[in-house]
């Protein structure tokens, strides 16, 4: 009989404490209910023993006994001899779901913003103004050029496809329209690439942690994930270094490397030149093909790592939160010698230099680049991208097209202006992370100073290790009290990262602010 691991069921069962009537065991069973009732845990499920439900989320072994019996008595649970309590189902839908990765964007999250908390549950930022910009410089005759077809591109505008390979050619790497695939944002092209290039059973290598939009995406496809190492010494694991992929490689070869170089997710490191080099080595010589997801890379930050342990460190360091080789690092000074074709999306200056894929430098047609514009201007414009062969970009256009035959066209025509404008978004846009990074840094120095991270590199987020607590615990109880928060398990494809959180810092910090006094009591009470 299939399990469901106790971590996993506590991010399905986001904000049931804070919802519906009743006494704590009424709604635990309520929740658990719901869960299978949609199908969104397949009948035949084992639920996890009440003493280590109990546990993750941050209650008495008395609530999830009483739960359970609950559910027992109104025949939605079947205790089984030597096997635990199995829940039983509609049998309305009996596969993968999502794990509430989105829950920061519906109404649970509404929920606890009703409570007088807060929302850390999501990394998406605010809009640039020059979004709106862009819209409203829109004309009729921009559309009106369009208007003579059907409207749809299943493969992207051809002024879009054209802009964003200009884009990679004004960062020294040769790219043909042909070469682009617009999507509906990376988490769309993901998907895509997911579906087109992995087969149920298939192994996959991902870093540990890693994006976790990606881990759905592969694991509703039913890949095998196994993770290359890990994020310091509270990691777990080695550092996600190369030379872990090489020894995997000695005992299988993996479908696909799926892989962040720069301003990872949710860690926020990017690889120094040393590191990247070793990558490109050992994906080359082992023959791999290697997804590169870069959504969140126009958002590197350009300046040095520093470990944090609530001081002023600035030496990165095993126990005080740093990463193994995929340490956070300046971002290249230059970029490669642009063409003139692409020279308008480039300048001298480091902040207003496009990220250079790290696949630049394997074959093609045995790699993908992921883009966005979603991140960078708002995520609202949802417009992403894939950089690979015209045989890989085929592939994976026919399955869009059963999906939503195409993007929208005025989307994309906003998208063209907006490249025009990439040096100017990417420079504002660092400039305000680094500012709202230092501020959420010195608020917890000062307010929690036996929490770790280290400084990131890139990204709207800080990695925070929280010593001696379990985060889904913590995650549990502060949304009893109005608090959304993601914990480190979510981002981990074995469930690692038990003291890790990640807390977004993007909007500024009041909501980290009036967060921190609920997180730190939490975390004294989710005693790892």
């Amino acid at each position: 009989m299939a399990r469901i691991a106790s971590t996993r069921l506590s991010r399905l069962l986001t904000g049931w404490s804070s919802e519906g009537p009743g006494p704590l065991p009424r709604r635990l069973a309520d929740a658990l209910r719901e869960l299978a009732a949609r199908g969104d845990v397949a009948g035949g499920t084992v639920l996890p023993s009440q003493r280590e439900l109990a546990l993750v989320l941050g209650v008495s072994r008395s609530t999830v006994t009483a739960a359970y019996g609950l559910l027992e008595s109104e025949g939605w649970l079947e205790s089984v001899r030597g096997s635990g309590s199995r829940l039983r189902g509609s049998g309305a839908v009996d596969g993968y779901v999502t794990e509430g990765r989105l829950v920061s964007f519906d109404a649970r999250s509404r929920t606890a913003a009703s409570l007088g908390g807060a929302d850390l549950s999501s990394g998406a930022l605010p809009g640039l103004g020059a979004v709106g910009e862009a819209v409203a410089a829109l004309t009729g005759g921009d559309v009106g050029a369009l208007l003579g077809d059907d409207g749809y591109h299943p493969y992207g505008i051809p002024a879009l496809r054209e802009g964003i390979a200009a884009y990679y050619r004004a960062a020294g790497v040769p790219t043909e329209a042909g070469q682009i695939l617009v999507t509906s944002g990376s988490q769309q092209a993901v998907w895509l690439v997911a579906q087109a290039l992995v087969e149920p059973g298939d192994t996959v290598v991902v870093e540990n942690p890693t994006y976790r939009g990606a881990l759905e995406a592969l694991r509703a496809r039913g890949a095998r994930l196994v993770p290359v190492g890990g994020d310091g010494a509270a990691g777990g694991g080695q550092s996600a270094d190369a030379a872990a992929l090489r020894r995997l490689c000695a005992r299988v070869r993996p479908r696909l490397v799926y892989l962040q170089p720069t301003a990872h997710n949710p860690t926020g490191r990017s690889m120094d030149g040393a590191a990247r080099r070793e990558w490109q080595r050992v994906l080359g010589e082992r023959e791999l093909f290697v997804v590169e997801d870069t959504a969140c890379a126009e958002l590197s930050l350009g300046d040095a790592p520093a470990a944090t342990d609530g001081t002023d460190a600035t030496d990165a360091t095993p126990g005080t939160g740093a990463p193994g080789t995929c340490d956070s690092v300046r971002a290249p000074d230059t970029a490669r010698t642009p063409d003139t074709t692409g020279a308008r999306y480039a300048t001298g200056r480091a902040d207003e230099v496009a990220p250079v894929p790290l696949v630049a430098e394997l074959p093609m047609s045995a790699s993908v680049t992921v883009g966005t514009l979603s991140k960078l201007f708002w995520g609202g414009l949802r417009v992403g991208w894939v950089r690979s062969s015209p045989q890989v970009v085929a592939r994976l256009a026919k399955i869009k097209t059963s999906v939503d035959l195409s993007c929208s066209v005025v989307d994309q025509l906003v998208a063209v202006r907006l490249l025009d404008r990439l040096p100017e978004a990417r420079a504002r846009r660092r400039a305000e992370l680094r500012g709202r990074r230092d501020a959420a840094e010195a608020l917890l120095r000062a307010g929690a100073p036996h929490w770790e991270w280290t400084r990131p590199a890139g990204g709207p987020a800080l990695w925070v290790r929280v010593p001696g607590a379990d985060t889904e615990a913590l995650a549990q109880l502060a949304r009893r009290h109005g608090v959304s928060v993601v914990p480190g398990p979510a981002f981990s494809p074995v469930d690692g990262f038990r003291d890790r959180l990640r807390l977004p810092y993007g909007h500024g910090t009041d909501a980290l602010a009036a967060a921190l006094p609920t997180l730190l009591e939490c975390a004294e009470r989710a005693v790892g």
